[in-house]
């Protein structure tokens, strides 16, 4: 599509002649989404047509919407995994895609309970990169000055593996990472890291970690902005700030490096920009050492003016921890991806974290939308709905269609609509879709939850000073009848006011308040389910608990801390760090008439 960057954009004034050319890009692609969608649809099904999956639906190499939709099933993961397999087995004939399949991406660990293998190939790398290049160019109009100073970006690598057939098989950060777009990535004074990429692709955690981290703090003045992929990947880097901060300044003192790091490349590279800094040293060690952590990252980072960190879904239960920790910063999330496809970003990325909507790009697959009706049984194809035809205010199921392969496929994401950029519709993630607890006929799931801890918090911890780092949930059969046990790990900001006994009963209450009508019912009116538990765990869990997941093979770019757990090793591992338990001393309140 030809670009004209001499007319003005309507989001505002470009920074630099390469924004506004990815500002009118924008604007251009989102007027015309309906016909950019008709486009992208007729080139996936004319390029994979001799394809043995549009073979099989006897689509006869038509590439109209109407046979489109008349021919192919709405699948889900099991549907097409025989093929995944096949193709992981080392069959490469064209099952899925005429082009190649390149390599596996593999989902995240605490999606759906397993790893799923999604196939790619090399050209959707220029896609993803496609849309990466129109961050910045957003960012610039709502955060001037960005090119006076460096993003300090917490990027990892997880080592990758091979299937059967000898394809690769990696997380889609760890894919791109690794590719020429990011090593080999050109120069722009907006986009400028601390982190070196021998830091950034060291595949070992910790010296990955300490590296970028002391590549952060020998270039503190220069730090504009703080990020990472997911929040708690932000909080991580935090803690180990708080683990690790004497081993850093010694290091900055002496302008000699840790031996702990022993990555070749990495030494090297590291030697080249240590020489000793006894005052900046002094500096790390006064601040780190103090007790209150209240406001550290602007305290060390003082130019710093966002977070770059998604905080929509599961990751909102961050935002007070992230808040306690930067001082109130603002927190940007700026695109909507999944390891399935890319697919769109935040055209405000300022906005307040529980107003984040984005804004799908119709250039990056075809997109459909299933009409999302939790309480339906029965499963109609014919109501899916076009891109454009989405409706204002109403909840959809996403359903994609893309070059590398995967036709009318359920991605499992629920998303609200918002309103409309030109004609390209802006969506709020809403959960997942997967229900995490139930014990009887109740059925609570992610959002339920996090609206439970997220009001317990604030009816009764907020007032004590104290509030939930990271919890998780599992659905205690064992009792009769059974009950739900929520484990909490808490912050507490002063040691001397820990929350009592009487008030984290509260808690239990309020949560039960806070959870559906059915919940409710099963537990005052058939006693169904016995009285919600909270077992309050040690400081520090959590982090152990991904440590072991890492261990297992997770991504630690994509790993999200599941919030419903049933593997034995990490029950184990919770209850043997429990120091407290708790119940709900009395029944929530119920009737009928407020049955939803």
């Amino acid at each position: 599509m030809a670009v004209d960057s001499s007319l003005p954009s309507p989001l505002g004034p470009p920074a630099c002649e390469k924004d506004a050319k990815a500002l009118q890009y924008i604007e251009q692609t989102t007027r015309n989404a309906d016909a950019v969608q008709e486009t992208v649809l007729a080139e996936i099904l004319s390029r994979n047509a001799e394809t043995e999956y549009l073979r099989r639906y006897k689509l006869g190499g038509a590439t109209d919407r109407k046979s489109f939709k008349s021919k192919l099933p709405v699948i889900t993961y099991e549907d097409v995994q025989p093929e995944i397999q096949r193709i992981a087995n080392g069959d490469r004939s064209p099952i899925l895609s005429a082009h190649p399949i390149s390599e596996f991406l593999t989902s995240s660990g605490t999606s759906a309970g397993e790893r799923k293998l999604m196939p790619t190939i090399q050209e959707e790398l220029d896609r993803r990169q496609s849309l990466y290049n129109l961050l910045m160019p957003v960012m610039n109009l709502c955060v001037p000055g960005l090119d006076k100073g460096k993003g300090l970006y917490f990027l990892f690598v997880k080592s990758e593996s091979k299937t059967p057939g000898g394809l690769l098989a990696r997380p889609v950060l760890t894919s791109y990472y690794k590719s020429e777009h990011f090593k080999t990535r050109p120069y722009d004074p907006y986009n400028v890291y601390t982190s070196p990429n021998e830091a950034i692709l060291c595949p070992d955690s910790f010296q990955s970690m300490y590296t970028q981290m002391l590549c952060g703090l020998l270039e503190r003045h220069q730090v504009l902005r703080l990020g990472a992929v997911f929040a708690s990947g932000l909080l991580r880097a935090i803690h180990f700030l708080q683990l690790n901060w004497q081993q850093l300044a010694a290091d900055i003192r002496t302008g000699t490096l840790n031996p702990k790091i022993t990555d070749p490349e990495l030494r090297e590279c590291m030697e080249r920009k240590l020489k000793p800094e006894p005052e900046l040293a002094e500096f790390v060690a006064e601040q780190c050492g103090e007790e209150n952590w209240q406001g550290i990252i602007t305290r060390i980072w003082p130019s710093t003016k966002y977070l770059d960190v998604i905080v929509t879904g599961a990751m909102a239960q961050y935002i007070p921890t992230l808040d306690y920790y930067s001082g109130g910063l603002p927190m940007a999330c700026t695109m909507y991806a999944s390891s399935e496809c890319y697919f769109g970003l935040n055209l405000n990325p300022m906005c307040r974290p529980s107003q984040v909507s984005y804004t799908i790009m119709p250039n990056m697959a075809y997109f459909e939308f299933l009409p999302y009706e939790p309480n339906s049984v029965s499963f109609d194809p014919t109501r899916l709905v076009d891109l454009v035809d989405v409706v204002v205010g109403k909840e959809y199921e996403l359903v994609i269609t893309t070059y590398a392969g995967l036709y009318r496929y359920r991605v499992g994401d629920i998303l609200r609509v918002t309103g409309f950029h030109n004609s390209a519709p802006q969506f709020h993630f809403v959960r997942r879709k997967n229900v995490l607890l139930s014990i009887d006929s109740d059925k609570t799931d992610e959002a339920e939850l996090q609206l439970a801890v997220d009001n317990a918090t604030k009816l009764v911890l907020e007032k004590l000073n104290a509030s939930v780092v990271e919890y998780t949930s599992f659905a205690d059969t064992k009792t009769i009848p059974g009950h739900y046990v929520i484990y909490w790990e808490l912050l507490v900001k002063d040691s001397a006011e820990s929350p009592s006994s009487e008030s984290l009963s509260q808690c239990c209450l309020a949560m039960e308040e806070s959870l559906n009508s059915v919940y409710r019912q099963c537990r005052v009116a058939d006693n169904s389910i016995g009285p919600l538990e909270i077992r309050v765990v040690k400081s520090g869990t959590f982090e152990e608990l991904m440590d072991y997941a890492i261990s297992r093979g997770a991504s630690i770019n994509q790993y999200k801390v599941p919030r419903c757990v049933n593997f034995t090793p990490i029950m184990e591992l919770l209850d043997s760090r429990v120091v407290s338990k708790h119940f709900s001393p009395s029944l929530p309140h119920w009737t009928p008439e407020r049955r939803r």
